[in-house]
């Protein structure tokens, strides 16, 4: 079925506004959900450790392998650094805008508060429910692995091998802001969340379907 309007959520007795996120707040959110925790925060957690741990060790190899005398593992590692804190955030943000495109979005805008290094895509008065934000919210995500994975099995015995690595290690810690704001539709179950943006006010909204209505929509 189609996702309800604005108007309907806004104005209807039959959803409740759970969240009003500015965007210049969504960093203090996300690490307020992180402290929450929950069963898809938990898992993500596990999972950005382990790819953490992992580039570190990969890194700490180019090292060692500089100081004896092998430097493009090195060089290239250095190379992924420079690359996921540039060019990476461009690809990452990108992915949101075509994900949204891709669930029928016609106004997709891109944001960002440098100081905070907090960056963003929104599609201005599009409404998501949670099948949708999902995958705009782990478009990147699965894209950037998919390439990663794919790159290190093509360069096993190549030093473009580090390269890759790691980017899918930094890139984990790019997505907590997706994993954060997503996993605020998971906090209801059974129930459905639905979400939008309003540009002008650099605002996003979440409002919950009360139960006794859950079978409109």
């Amino acid at each position: 079925m189609a996702n309800p309007t604005i108007e309907e959520l806004q104005k209807s007795s039959e959803f409740e506004l759970i969240a009003k996120l500015n965007h210049n707040e969504i960093k203090e959110f996300v690490l307020n959900r992180f402290s929450e925790g929950g069963k898809i925060i938990t898992a993500y957690k596990i999972y950005q450790i382990v790819m953490v741990l992992g580039g570190l060790f990969f890194f700490a190899y180019t090292v060692f392998l500089f100081f004896r005398g092998n430097n493009e593992p090195f060089y290239y590692s250095l190379g992924a650094l420079v690359f996921c804190f540039t060019l990476l955030i461009v690809f990452h943000e990108l992915l949101h805008g075509v994900a949204l495109k891709m669930v029928g979005a016609k106004n997709v805008n891109f944001g960002a508060y440098i100081k905070k290094f907090v960056f963003y895509a929104e599609a201005n008065r599009f409404v998501l429910n949670r099948k949708q934000f999902a995958f705009v919210a782990l478009a990147p995500f699965v894209v950037v692995k998919l390439i990663s994975i794919s790159a290190i099995f093509l360069f096993i015995s190549s030093p473009q091998l580090y390269f890759f690595v790691f980017l899918m290690s930094a890139h984990s810690l790019f997505c907590a802001g997706d994993i954060g704001l997503l996993s605020v539709f998971y906090n209801y179950p059974g129930r459905e969340v639905f979400s939008f943006d309003i540009k002008n006010e650099k605002t996003s909204y979440y409002f919950l379907k009360n139960i006794l209505n859950s079978d409109r929509f």
